[in-house]
């Protein structure tokens, strides 16, 4: 061979190593980049391939997939009764992509999952198109419906759990929003979502799980349950509390609502029944910021977002009980200051008192269910923490039984079954300028246990502000998505 000939051959070499190479990075390398990369329009006409699988509440499907025309997606995601359920499916939109459920499991939805593996050789060994598979939740249709009916025009959220397990039974939201309003791709769309989006009244913020709120009173409980826990206080002792109460370090005078005479020196379950602020404010401030903390985070605030613990899977924001001086750590106590809850938070606090003092792991997914029925994976119900010793949670209990009985939070009654309660009024905006918001946290019990724990938060309506209370606003919502768990169980 000639040196030209050779030059060639060798320089053809290098061009088809180069090849090799270059294919085999594309290959092997960037093929996750290059899948997940939004401008990859193949990755999205073949998950829209085929119809996804379908989320799940008491084995009916509030989900489903149609054919669409003009496109290069042949399906499109549907809803059904979408702003009831948006709060826990989340949106599947071709338009602007996915969140929430939809998106934590969309390779399952959509048959790609590593787990469905089996599934999809049959189908391509038979001929059948590709199938996803279907997410069964923990979710009650009826208590669901019953807090979303409950909140009528109201902004506010409802959480709901089992607290025995840890399984989700309602997450409402108001204002809501239907997913099916934008699940397609062209331009309509893509307006709907932004009109959304950038709406002041904030329809697709999940209330119940992203945000927070000062939780008020009801924060009261995680009070109550560290003085107890101390073994400074019991809960039928005085607790020497003056009313009004000297904020510590302060010239300023912390009284109770209406100035009730029973306040003072009033016992944890006489101050829980009327909601005094001066003695759990006195009583953080003795228990002092690092007990406080503590035992705030046994309920589960300050939880790293990134530790997984609360993802149900959805993550929700993190409640906060800060690190603080004297006097902003004994209004924390009572609900105020820099303390800040989500609605799912609140309910865990009612639910480890109900549970006699055990927290379990809030989730919402019960099984993953493949094409075939087989179920591909279980949740199973996962302690979390003990925040309360079970004595001193039983006390709890009575206390808050008490509530309801003949407190604040008679609202909340179910005739013939043990409610327990505590209500809550939080301060909102620079100087309370705002109209506040209403909160009732509450369990039910059975001869069995307690089957659902209710937090409820109004964060606003069009109630006069001298009439905002937890117990005039959120009890009865809490009190009906409770009735609708308890006929359940009665089936």
């Amino acid at each position: 061979m000639n040196k030209p000939l050779r030059r060639i051959a060798i320089f053809c070499g290098l061009l088809v190593m180069a090849l090799l190479v270059r294919t085999n990075w594309l290959q092997f390398v960037q093929a996750d980049e290059l899948k997940t990369d939004p401008k990859n329009r193949r990755v999205d006409i073949a998950r829209y391939a085929q119809p996804r699988g379908n989320i799940i509440v008491d084995g009916k499907s509030i989900t489903g997939s149609t054919v669409v025309n003009g496109t290069d997606f042949k399906y499109k995601r549907t809803y059904k009764n979408g702003e009831l359920w948006s709060p826990v499916t989340g949106y599947a939109s071709q338009a602007v992509g996915a969140n929430q459920l939809e998106k934590l499991y969309d390779p399952f939805l959509t048959g790609d999952d590593d787990r469905l593996f089996f599934n999809r050789t049959v189908d391509m060994i038979t001929g059948k198109p590709q199938k996803g598979g279907n997410i069964v939740t923990t979710l009650n249709a009826k208590a669901q419906k019953a807090a979303y009916d409950g909140l009528g025009d109201k902004k506010g959220a409802v959480a709901a759990i089992n607290p025995k397990t840890g399984a989700i039974l309602a997450l409402a939201n108001k204002p809501s929003y239907d997913p099916s309003s934008f699940a397609g791709v062209n331009t309509k769309d893509s307006e709907t979502f932004a009109k959304l989006d950038k709406s002041e009244e904030q329809p697709m913020l999940n209330r119940a799980l992203r945000q927070t709120y000062p939780p008020g009173s009801t924060f009261k409980v995680v009070t109550a349950a560290a003085g107890l826990e101390s073994g400074k206080y019991d809960i039928d002792s005085k607790t020497d509390s003056p009313d009004p109460y000297r904020l510590p370090l302060t010239t300023r005078d912390l009284g109770n609502e209406g100035n009730n005479p029973a306040c003072k020196n009033a016992s944890i379950r006489v101050a829980l029944q009327w909601s005094c602020n001066t003695v759990f404010a006195k009583m953080s401030d003795e228990l002092g910021n690092d007990e406080m903390m503590k035992a705030a985070e046994k309920f589960g605030f300050n939880r790293d977002q990134e530790d997984g613990s609360q993802d149900t899977p959805v993550r929700p924001s993190p409640s906060v009980y800060p690190k603080d001086n004297r006097p902003q750590n004994a209004q924390a106590g009572i609900g105020q200051a820099s303390n800040r809850a989500t609605p799912l938070q609140m309910a865990m606090v009612a639910a480890a008192v109900a549970n006699d003092g055990k927290l379990m792991k809030p989730y919402m997914v019960d099984q993953l269910v493949a094409p075939n029925l087989n179920v591909v994976e279980q949740t199973k119900p996962e302690e979390l923490s003990q925040p309360v010793s079970s004595e001193n949670a039983q006390k709890l209990q009575s206390a808050m039984e008490t509530v309801v009985e003949k407190g604040t939070g008679t609202a909340g009654k179910i005739p013939g079954v043990t409610v327990g309660g505590k209500t809550g009024t939080a301060q909102h905006g620079e100087n309370n300028k705002d109209n506040p918001y209403a909160w009732f946290i509450s369990y039910a019990k059975t001869s069995d246990g307690s089957p659902v724990a209710v937090a409820v938060v109004v964060e606003s309506s069009d109630t006069l502000r001298s009439d905002i209370a937890g117990g005039r606003l959120a009890a009865p919502i809490a009190k009906s998505v409770m009735e609708a768990v308890l006929d359940e169980q009665k089936r």
